[in-house]
């Protein structure tokens, strides 16, 4: 089989460092859906407008190896990094076939903006340029569980981060920005067996570079850079 991008997703990740390791975390996250020119078709849209989310099939793109080398086992994030788990159990991005599954809530659909239509989304885990296959409604009677088991991770809670922001800094980012930046910070970009003090670790969102460290649970923003257009 051989399948191709029907479209490309954008958002204010630029590389994947930071972006939710989920998606729905982050419900105020925006994104938005462009399509390859040959499917830009209304057509193709007709009745989307009647659901709330969509799943998205897409390619974990950065993480592309020249070798075709796979592991069984990972070590997830939300164990430390210090536990190996089976792949198949896990959501891992390095996969024999690198794809990912995303459901996202549908903001709006602009039928008529340049490269119409373009599908704005709530709550997605992609970073900017990642390339999506295919598109598919969710449907809430086949696709909703509850009550249900979910491995391992239904012994770990995620800790949030407080995160100390000088609100000098924070005027620099543009206001519809700055709630879901903090709610990125909150859950601790770093890869989670990472517990430098002194470090500063840089994180490129919206066209800045936040700049920041962690010390007993508190993020502390120490800078906020403009990046300069490639």
């Amino acid at each position: 089989m051989i399948i191709e991008p029907i479209a490309y997703f954008h958002s204010h990740f630029p590389t994947k460092f930071g972006v939710p390791r989920q998606s729905g975390i982050i419900n105020e996250l925006r994104g938005y859906i462009i399509f390859e020119p040959k499917y830009r078709v209304r057509e193709a849209l007709r009745g989307l407008e009647g659901y709330d989310y969509i799943w998205l099939i897409w390619e974990f793109s950065a993480n592309r190896k020249d070798d075709e080398s796979w592991h069984a086992t990972v070590r997830p994030p939300l164990l430390g990094g210090n536990k190996a788990v089976g792949l198949f159990a896990t959501r891992s991005p390095f996969r024999p076939n690198p794809l990912g599954l995303s459901s996202v809530r549908i903001e709006r659909i602009d039928f008529e903006t340049k490269n119409a239509p373009v599908i704005y989304v709530l709550g997605a885990d992609l970073m900017d340029g990642t390339p999506i296959y295919d598109i598919k409604p969710y449907v809430e009677y086949a696709d909703s569980h509850v009550d249900v088991r979910s491995g391992f991770v239904d012994d770990y809670e995620w800790e949030l981060l407080d995160v100390d922001f000088p609100s000098n800094l924070l005027e620099r980012i543009s206001a519809d920005m700055r709630r879901s930046l903090i709610k990125v910070l909150e859950l601790d970009p770093r890869p989670q067996y990472k517990d430098d003090k002194e470090k500063v670790y840089g994180m490129s969102y919206g066209g800045f570079d936040i700049r920041f460290k962690v010390s007993d649970r508190i993020l502390t923003v120490v800078d906020v850079v403009k990046l300069q257009p490639a």
